[in-house]
């Protein structure tokens, strides 16, 4: 199982992302996928989460209202748009998968991780 996230980047206060992750070795039909963050000094948190099973969605309080996560199943495909781009959204952003149709926004509940990317977000 790989997943590769990708679509980081260097934004200013206000700006917009698209985070991708690409599952290979897996189908995403049937496992949740989730989108996690880990700041410098900070531990890794759930930022938003989707099931395959229903197609619903989680967001950290966070983020809610500011970041969509959607799937494509055709091209096994996650993307997490980050749009109003905040300072304190800085981090490095992983995606994970678990062998579960359900998702969570807990970091040890994830059996396969991503690389990282990282969003950097200043003026």
């Amino acid at each position: 199982v790989q997943l590769q996230a990708s679509g980081g980047g260097l934004v200013q206060p206000g700006g917009s992302l698209r985070l991708s992750c690409a599952a290979s070795g897996i189908t995403l039909d049937y496992y949740a996928i989730g989108w996690f963050r880990q700041a410098p000094g900070k531990e890794r948190e759930g930022v938003s989460s989707i099931n395959s099973s229903d197609g619903n969605t989680y967001y950290a309080d966070s983020v809610k209202g500011r970041f969509i996560i959607s799937r494509d199943n055709a091209k096994n495909t996650v993307y997490l748009r980050m749009n109003s781009l905040k300072p304190e959204d800085t981090a490095v952003y992983y995606c994970a998968t678990r062998h579960s149709p359900w998702a969570t926004m807990t970091p040890s509940e994830y059996d396969y991780w991503g690389q990282g990317t990282q969003v950097t977000v200043s003026s």
